[in-house]
Formats: C-alpha cells, structure tokens, sequence
C-alpha cells in the first residue's frame, strides 16, 4: 500500500529519532572504560558489533551478508536488475580511545536510510546496499582501507599483505580467527556499485565556525610524508663555542619555521605539518649531530602540491648548506587527491538549497573510504559539523539535530536517485 506523504515524514521523523540511541548503542561495542570506543579490525568487540548491525539490517527486511573481508552489506534489491547500485556507508573500526562518531554515524545512517525507504516506498528501481566497512583506520594493522580495498580491487584476501599488529598477531591469524578470509564460506568482496556516497562527520572545525549545517565535499586531498634528516656534528654542549658548532637541531628548528610559514604564504586549502622530531644523540649535554623530523602535506590539486613540495625541499636544502650541513630528503607516501563527482555535489547542492539547509563546498583534508571507491565509480561524500573540531578523541561529538541534518540530506538524495 502506498504510503501518503502525511504518513513518509511522520515515518522519517521516527527513524530521525533512531540515530543517536542507535549511535550509543554501537558505542557499547568497545566502549573503554576511560571514556571513549576502542573497536579494532577483527577483535571480538569488532566482530560482536558487525553481527548486530547484520541482525539489526535483517530484521528491517535487508539482505544481509559478509564478504571474506568481513565487510558487512544490507541489501535492498531493486526492480531493476540492469541498473547499477548504489552503495552507502562508512568504517566502524576506530582509534584507540576513539569517539562514538567517527565512521559509525555513515554505518548507522546508511543502515537506517534503507530501512526507512524500504517501509515507506517499497523496493527501489536501483539497488541499494548499507555498507559497514571492515577497516578504515589502520589502528591495527598498518594497513588502511581494508575493508573498501577488497570492494575495489586495491588488496585481496587471497594475497593478505605481512603485517602483525603491536602484539605480535598477524593479519592472517586474525582475520582467520574472526572468521573470514579465503577459507571462509563467503564470497569475494570485489564488486562494482555503480555510486557510493558517504555521510561523515567533517572532523575538523570549519562547518562549526563558519556556522553552516552541511558541507558537501569536493575532493579529497592528495598527501606527501616525508622524512626529512639534518646532519651536522655531535659535540660537547659545554666546551663548544656556539660560533664553531654544527648544531643539527637548530637547523631543523630553522627548517621547521620555514614549513609554517610558506604554508601560511601558500593559503588554504594547502596545509604542512611537522608531527615528529627525534634529535640524536637526545642527550641534554650534547649537541644533536643529527635531527629527524616528518613533514605531512596535503592539497587538493595535485600539481600545487607538488610545486610547493619540491619548492620546500629546495629552500630547507638551501639552510641545510648554509649551515655547513647535510640534508636528507626522503619521500614515503604519496596520495593523489581525489575528486568528488560534480554531477553528485550539484544534487546534494540542490537538495540543501530546497531544504532551507545552510551548506558549503568544502574539501576532506582527511581521507576516507570514498577516496577509495572515488577512483572505481562516481562517489560524494556529506559532512555534518564536529564540535571543537575535535575527533579521534571520546570528546567527539556532534549535536543530535546536525546528525539528523546529514541523515536527511543523505535519505533524500537515496530517494531521488533509487526511486
């Protein structure tokens, strides 16, 4: 029976009211006692939270099923076999010592979107699937993207990367454990949707202070780490006259102000960070004779971020020489930034403006699963405020009427797109 209009918002409303109980609900799953979620890939707290959300998706009529990742998807079957699908979801992993927000409210929001739209329309013409992903945040392992690379192609369970965590358990022994992997009953996770979108809370402040409700993201920024070595030579600290000496810390100290300010120069949405610095011999009484420290950049396109990369590296080597010393320059990631698809942005644009929602464009200086599934299928992404800006952290939050802002935004856009 067709639902009256009266009927859909007092149903939306319902659900609405759903998604912080449900939040905290999830938060039990790991909670620490501290404060704080400490959920990790393939712990027992991780695999007892996929098996209620699995509960949770069948009992409101969604087909519910692992991959040999440990992915999780609720589906709900479209009319229309030889349409694409839309997937939607996020992580539930979390740091340690993580919030209750952070990639779960996508998982919670996705789960009850279907849910909602099941009841109140009956199927859909396209497929829609809920995604609670296995692995986003590398606390683990040192491995991201787990869960949403197996969907891609980008790992397979068949050839699991050599890595352990910090007690020594590998990966393989883990996901065995858990119950998933190649021996496993279930099937490969690589597939095809034909769009994902992701609600997220943004993780940083910019929504929160320049007082808008939604931010819909552009892209997802492009990263370079960097080590970065100054040498110079170790020396007593009492008997070296500070003209004569080559102290590789001050250099570093030099070389460090440098990244703020030419980032400052640079403008956003460019941002350089040094989050690590290890002077040796770090002994009180002598002069470093050589510092470490890591640079991390990120932007959004990816040729200003390498101009201003390769701009730094020219002007530390120039102090470097200066100096009398050396310099060693050595990168270790690279990220290429990924761009949100326009034709998505402009229809969650759109949906807000119809709505009366108070959005911007924005870009993620953080990654994400859709980063990932942005480079197999057209993908956006919804951002709803953090207060403080704060995440990764247990005082993560974000008010119980922004998260059913999102939750809105995301339905309505599932509604126009499916049905």
């Amino acid at each position: 029976m067709v639902k009256s209009t009266a009927q859909t918002t007092a149903l939306l409303e319902q659900y609405c009211e759903q998604l912080q109980p449900m939040l905290d609900w999830l938060a039990g799953y790991g909670a620490d006692p501290q404060g704080g979620v400490s959920r990790l890939l393939y712990t027992p707290e991780w695999v007892a939270a996929q098996d209620a959300l699995a509960q949770y998706m069948m009992q409101h009529g969604l087909d519910a099923f692992y991959d040999q990742a440990g992915n999780l998807t609720g589906r709900l079957q479209g009319t229309e076999s030889s349409l694409p699908s839309i997937a939607t979801g996020s992580h539930i992993d979390t740091v340690i010592m993580g919030g209750k927000y952070d990639g779960a409210y996508g998982v919670v929001a996705a789960v009850l979107a279907l849910a909602y739209l099941k009841e109140a329309y009956g199927p859909p013409k396209r497929t829609l699937e809920a995604l609670s992903l296995a692995e986003e945040e590398g606390s683990r392992f040192p491995l991201t993207y787990w869960g949403s690379g197996n969907i891609t192609g980008k790992y397979t369970v068949q050839e699991l990367p050599n890595v352990q965590d910090r007690n020594g358990v590998t990966l393989a022994e883990a996901i065995q454990e858990a119950g998933f992997g190649a021996a496993s009953p279930y099937e490969s996770g690589r597939r095809q949707p034909g769009a994902y979108i992701e609600l997220h809370i943004e993780q940083g402040c910019v929504l929160e202070r320049s007082e808008q409700q939604i931010g819909v993201v552009t892209g997802i920024v492009g990263q370079r780490r960097i080590e970065v070595r100054v040498t110079g030579e170790s020396n007593h600290a009492g008997t070296t006259p500070m003209g004569w000496r080559s102290d590789s810390l001050a250099c570093a100290a030099e070389m460090i102000t440098t990244v703020r300010r030419s980032a400052l120069a640079e403008g956003d949405p460019l941002v350089a960070t040094v989050g690590n610095i290890q002077p040796f011999p770090g002994v009180s009484n002598v002069i470093a004779g050589e510092t470490m420290f890591t640079l991390d950049i990120r932007h959004l396109d990816s040729q200003k971020l390498d101009e201003y990369t390769e701009c730094l590296r020219v002007e530390l080597a120039a102090i470097a020489a200066r100096e009398g010393m050396t310099l060693f320059w050595q990168e270790n990631l690279r990220a290429e930034p990924v761009l949100m698809n326009p034709s998505m942005i402009d229809e969650l644009q759109h949906i807000c403006e119809q709505h009366g929602i108070h959005s911007r464009q924005m870009p993620s200086g953080a990654g994400h699963d859709a980063q990932i599934f942005g480079m197999m299928c057209p993908s956006a992404m919804i951002f709803v405020p953090s207060r403080d800006g704060i995440s990764h952290n247990p005082l993560e939050y974000t008010a119980s009427e922004e998260l059913v802002q999102g939750f809105r935004v995301l339905t309505q856009w599932l509604y126009q797109t499916a049905y």
